[in-house]
């Protein structure tokens, strides 16, 4: 299965999505990422629901008010999975949409009878209700993660029905994780435009009442064997089927019973590691059959397998030492804000990044779709999975309350891929309160653990660590020997809270003022744990910055810009060098950032994914590799 080639080569370079999707108005073609959107666990049945949708904006809240979900369709036309900010949507509206509608209709197909039917959603930012005809179908709290819906009563009669889907989102009230969307209605600095709606692909499929749920998948390389701990719909008296495969050749294989305690052991002979440079993937497959032995259900899926562990000031990738060269990807796209245009174009970034030396990213403030992980997983490609924690208020309660329940789906759903080796839940908390904000981060460090035990957690990238298995500082010094010094120092890079005017950093009213005197925040100690420049860089170059006619000041970086290209290469080539001489105290880096987004301009490549700099001097520079990783 995780063999599969994507259907059409993506370059951005030589042709316009727009061309694109004009050669592709076809037939089947012509649904817009039409591709299965959930690999790592891929049934062969379903029903891809993108495309022509109807919709109509709510600003003052009052479609309930109006039965607007009993709606058979709106004036407006969008094309789903494109939130309406996106061109890719038709609509292109970059205002606050506070609620949105949407309504098309759906049929349950004729063999899809005596199961139960799920519709899917990919993501819908930020809070959802569902209905078909009317009625309530479900709800989803949180804009980042997957949810299913079963909808099998209301459509089993096979009779075509009005699905109507509402969102809200208010990216100002400070309860929920906006990431980079702006909060201000003019762009600034690294804020960029929103994304409300739905955003990933929608569908359906059907499956059997005691079918499988979900696996957790552990790979134990010490011991040469993978760990799977399956859930099921509803236990039964049937069976699971496991089998584990390199190519046509089957490598283990084991039935039990299809009960939630059931644990299964595969041994792996002669096991093939997944790493960078030998990204190899097992095929896995899950049958199930009922008491009297007939099939239910057949999940595709793989699995790589990998160790990923922290050991004194070191991170090891199946037990070598592993030095990070991570790039920042912030997951924008030009037509697209947060979602891909192709599959192709997911494939296309991980590519770009390794041709420029990277090994992996950072993947920051956003909760990526799982195509990109699957790429990552095929590719060779390491990366760190984040929330879009900005936006929200890390010391409220009911904020983390709300933090808390999506970081779960967003484990859970991604924990299987061999290509994530970090956690890091939220980024750049510097002002947190001595009551609340402790208790906060201990608790998603807990909940992380105790969810996916197998890999290290940063709890606050650059910010304010509380309990954490890596240490990360954020330091945007341009000249590489302050850089230096500044590490070595211990000082770190960071802004006040008024460079971020619409991002609250508040409390809650339970800081006591001898709390900041009594309350000290855990500090680094040298090799108590692995510490990772984790933001630095940031060089802005714009496109004829060197020139007269440079439009530099337009757009945004960090410190002064270089003034020629020559200069720039010298810059980033010193701070490289500077990070690679202190290597034994810091052991990875990320640098700011893949590509341009919109107004900030410090990317390796222009926002439409074009080449900025000579690759093969960009290569070179990221390519370094401490004496010690050798």
């Amino acid at each position: 299965m995780h063999q599969q080639q994507p259907i059409l080569y993506y370059k951005m370079k030589r042709l316009s999505l727009s061309l694109l999707l004009l050669c592709l108005t076809a037939g089947a073609w012509a649904l817009p990422r039409a591709e299965y959107p959930r690999p790592q666990f891929e049934r062969q049945d379903w029903l891809n629901l993108n495309g022509d949708w109807t919709y109509t904006f709510d600003f003052v809240g009052s479609g309930m008010e109006k039965k607007l979900f009993e709606s058979k369709g709106f004036q407006g036309k969008i094309t789903v999975p494109f939130c309406p900010e996106s061109k890719l949507s038709g609509v292109g509206y970059t205002d606050f949409i506070n609620n949105i509608w949407y309504q098309r209709n759906i049929q349950m197909p004729q063999n899809w009878t005596g199961r139960n039917v799920m519709l899917n959603f990919g993501a819908v930012y930020f809070n959802s209700e569902v209905f078909i005809d009317g009625r309530l179908a479900g709800r989803h709290f949180g804009g980042s993660t997957s949810f299913a819906i079963d909808v099998t009563k209301f459509i089993a009669d096979g009779k075509e029905h009005s699905l109507v889907v509402h969102a809200y989102s208010d990216t100002r009230t400070t309860k929920q994780p906006a990431g980079k969307q702006n909060v201000r209605f003019n762009q600034f600095e690294c804020m960029y435009t929103r994304t409300t709606g739905i955003w990933q692909t929608v569908w359906m499929e059907p499956v059997d009442e005691n079918a499988l749920l979900r696996a957790q998948v552990i790979t134990d390389i010490d011991q040469s064997q993978v760990i799977l701990h399956p859930t099921f719909y509803r236990e039964s008296a049937g069976t699971l089927t496991v089998t584990l495969k390199d190519g046509k050749k089957v490598v283990a294989t084991k039935t039990v019973r299809a009960q939630n305690n059931s644990t299964i052991v595969l041994p792996v002979k002669g096991q093939k590691l997944w790493s960078p440079e030998n990204p190899f993937l097992y095929d896995l497959t899950y049958e199930m059959k009922d008491a009297s032995g007939k099939v239910i259900d057949r999940v595709q899926s793989y699995v790589g397998l990998r160790k990923i562990h922290v050991e004194g000031n070191k991170t090891y990738l199946n037990n070598e030492p592993f030095y990070q060269r991570l790039v920042l990807d912030q997951g924008f796209y030009p037509d697209g804000i947060w979602t891909a245009p192709t599959d192709e174009a997911l494939r296309h970034d991980i590519e770009l990044s390794m041709a420029a030396g990277f090994n992996g990213a950072r993947l920051h403030q956003k909760v990526f779709e799982e195509r990109f992980h699957y790429w990552a997983d095929k590719l060779g490609y390491i990366t760190w999975g984040e929330a879009p924690s900005w936006g929200m208020d890390a010391n409220d309660p009911e904020v983390a309350r709300n933090f808390l329940s999506e970081w779960t789906e967003e484990i859970v759903r991604d924990r299987n891929h061999p290509s994530i080796v970090t956690w890091t839940p939220m980024n750049e908390e510097w002002w947190p309160d001595r009551v609340q904000f402790p208790r906060f981060v201990s608790d998603v460090y807990d909940l992380s653990k105790a969810l996916d035990p197998t890999r290290p957690v940063c709890d606050v990238s650059g910010g304010v660590h509380i309990k954490t298995d890596i240490w990360t500082t954020h330091n945007y010094e341009q000249d590489p020997k302050r850089l230096k010094e500044a590490i070595y120092n211990g000082q770190r890079w960071f802004q006040t809270p008024n460079n971020y005017p619409g991002i609250p950093r508040t409390n809650t009213g339970f800081n006591r003022p001898t709390d900041n005197e009594v309350y000290d925040f855990p500090r680094y100690e040298k090799a108590d744990k692995p510490y990772l420049l984790d933001e630095f860089g940031g060089i802005k170059w714009v496109k004829g910055q060197d020139t007269a006619t440079g439009n530099s000041n337009a757009s945004w970086g960090y410190g002064e810009p270089p003034h020629s290209l020559e200069e720039f290469y010298a810059r980033l080539e010193g701070q490289v060098d500077a990070l690679m001489e202190i290597a034994d105290n810091v052991w990875g880096y990320t640098y700011t950032q893949l590509t341009d987004v919109e107004q900030e301009q410090n990317g390796i490549y222009f926002y439409d994914r074009t080449e900025k700099f000579d690759m093969a001097r960009i290569k070179a520079i990221f390519s370094k590799k401490p004496a010690s990783s050798k």
